[in-house]
């Protein structure tokens, strides 16, 4: 009976076991059978995740790879096109445009298309009709003048800074896309030059103007960074700025409007700079004068000149030395302009003179010319590369100066020289096309 007991308790024991045994394997197999799809699913969200990743990377950044190019077949725009004596600036467009969309949903900027210059279709609710989400660039391709040039290169002058400074003014509207690689976008200007070679008038004071733009498409009348750009860069042969050529210009700073301040946009190429100008320059014009010279603050610091930056070269009270200065960009604003950046690094390594970043304000220009220590001044900008100053109104006053000034003289000759390929300036500022 016990034997009989003992044999029954181990079966029941065996048995027991056996059901535990099961009873757990149920309990994986059920738990397996929940966790596989679970991680079947986590394995495709890190697999789309990864290709969303990957998209995001290579859609990132401009590529030049990727560039596409249809020529056109239309002759009309060439053959119409008014000889080079008769150019006006920014009127006449050449016959193919470069166009790179950047879209959120998409990853980011898109492949780089050259097409035939054509009209843009955009929504009426896109923010940069309404908020001013719009930003640009001005910079020249040369024919070259060089006496060694056997290939009749083109030249464009100093496009990295350029790159720098759209960069900038997109970030500063918030744009996304900011961080593009500049010489990607380089490489494509370069082709969008080549495919309008024929385009580039030849001779000094000619040029083809290239005016890369970013507007933002996003079809949004709220109050937001945009979630779609459109950036397009056309270009246009042109002749010398001003109709006057190297002549000098008159300035007035008696207006009752600023340009720009610290902490506005002043330092970023954005059209909302430009547009309230237009009305001052009208009066100013209604009263004989080319341009007007901004001043800012209580002291009339002097910070532009109509579009352009500044330089006064003048006899310094406290040193007695002769000094070329022109307003600092550390104020935020005054445009970091290629030109300028350029005639200071071209006149300090002359090393005749002390090259000044200061803010000279409108009394100090009005003793100096008193004292006769006011010897020249110009403005310095892309489309007009150097313009004499003969004269500038103040307060009712005109302040007589001497033009066109040796040092203007100087400095227009020399910067020309190396922008036409004459003269071999500092590496990396003529970039053959």
């Amino acid at each position: 009976m016990a034997l009989l007991t003992t044999t029954t308790t181990a079966r029941f024991a065996t048995i027991t076991a056996s059901a535990a045994v099961k009873q757990t394997m149920a309990r994986k197999y059920s738990i397996n059978s929940l966790q596989k799809p679970l991680r079947r699913q986590q394995q495709q969200n890190i697999r789309k995740s990864n290709n969303i990743n990957m998209m995001q990377t290579k859609r990132r950044f401009i590529s030049s790879s990727a560039l596409t190019i249809e020529k056109t077949t239309d002759e009309g725009r060439f053959t119409s096109k008014p000889p080079k004596e008769k150019l006006q600036f920014g009127i006449t467009l050449s016959d193919h445009m470069l166009t790179v969309e950047w879209n959120k949903e998409k990853g980011g900027w898109g492949d780089p298309k050259i097409a035939p210059t054509q009209n843009l279709s955009i929504s009426p609710a896109a923010s940069s009709l309404h908020y001013g989400l719009q930003c640009f660039e001005g910079m020249k391709a040369y024919r070259s003048l060089s006496n060694d040039n056997d290939d009749n290169d083109l030249l464009l002058f100093r496009p990295d800074l350029n790159m720098a400074r759209l960069q900038n003014s997109m970030s500063r509207l918030s744009m996304p896309g900011s961080d593009f690689d500049s010489d990607e976008l380089i490489k494509c200007i370069q082709e969008l030059v080549r495919a309008d070679e024929r385009w580039v008038p030849d001779g000094e004071g000619y040029s083809l103007y290239v005016r890369p733009t970013v507007v933002a498409t996003h079809p949004f009348l709220g109050l937001a960074a945009p979630e779609s750009l459109l950036l397009y860069v056309i270009t246009s042969p042109v002749g010398p700025y001003y109709k006057t050529g190297f002549n000098p210009i008159r300035l007035t700073a008696d207006t009752k409007y600023i340009r720009a301040w610290p902490g506005g946009t002043g330092d970023c190429k954005v059209g909302g700079n430009y547009g309230p100008t237009m009305k001052a320059a009208a009066e100013a014009a209604e009263r004989g004068y080319s341009q007007v010279l901004w001043l800012f603050g209580e002291e009339d610091s002097i910070t532009e000149v109509g579009s352009m930056n500044v330089f006064f070269y003048l006899q310094n009270k406290d040193t007695g030395r002769n000094e070329l200065v022109t307003p600092p960009l550390s104020r935020g604003d005054i445009l970091p302009g290629v030109t300028r950046a350029s005639i200071v690094e071209l006149t300090r390594s002359w090393g005749e003179f002390d090259v000044t970043e200061r803010t000279p304000t409108m009394p100090e220009i009005c003793e100096a010319a008193k004292e006769g220590r006011l010897i020249e001044a110009f403005g310095a900008g892309t489309a007009a590369v150097v313009t004499p100053i003969e004269g500038i109104q103040y307060k009712g006053v005109d302040i007589e100066i001497k033009a066109i000034g040796e040092l203007t003289q100087r400095v227009w000759d020399e910067l020309t020289a190396i922008q036409y390929g004459k003269l071999k300036g500092p590496e990396g500022w003529s970039v053959v096309v």
